[in-house]
């Protein structure tokens, strides 16, 4: 059998497209491992990220790790994988918190806290460029004692 170059290539394309199509979900269970491992806490009390837990003696990682390749192996999706989790050991276990409810204060406030930071700064500026940036002597005609020193002082701090 003999094909042309044009046929050729179609041929090509064909087979890659097939074998796209069959190995397109090969890794999607260890993808959405890594993902939802990533997402939460390890509750030892290290403060790392679950898969990331290398706290010698860890009593949680393992088996915490075992239960969330067990609910993937279910057929669990994320939200509830991740929700068994939180009804397990708390809100602790994510990393961050979700964006719903009271939680969401939790990503505003650091955003509203660098506006107003920003805005203080800018106030404190402008007081600071409305100052006069040197005091000016001021001379009244009845005070001739105090000539000399004033005349001191101007040459003391002259630049």
């Amino acid at each position: 059998m003999r094909f042309s170059v044009s046929g050729r290539r179609l041929l090509q394309a064909a087979v890659v497209l097939v074998a796209a199509l069959a190995l397109g979900g090969a890794g999607d269970d260890n993808a959405r491992f890594s993902d939802l491992g990533h997402r939460m806490m390890c509750v030892c009390g290290c403060n790392q990220i679950l898969l990331e837990c290398n706290h010698v003696g860890c009593q949680y990682s393992e088996r915490m790790r075992g239960e969330l390749m067990a609910s993937l192996d279910r057929g669990d999706n994320d939200d509830l994988a991740l929700q068994s989790f939180v009804q397990k050991y708390g809100t602790t276990v994510l990393a961050a918190p979700t964006t719903k409810g009271f939680n969401r204060v939790a990503w505003i406030i650091p955003y509203l806290v660098l506006l107003l930071g920003l805005a203080a700064t800018m106030a404190i500026v402008r007081v600071w460029r409305g100052r006069q940036t040197s005091p000016a002597i001021v001379t009244r005609p009845g005070d001739a004692a105090l000539d000399s020193y004033r005349r001191q002082a101007q040459q003391e701090t002259e630049l």
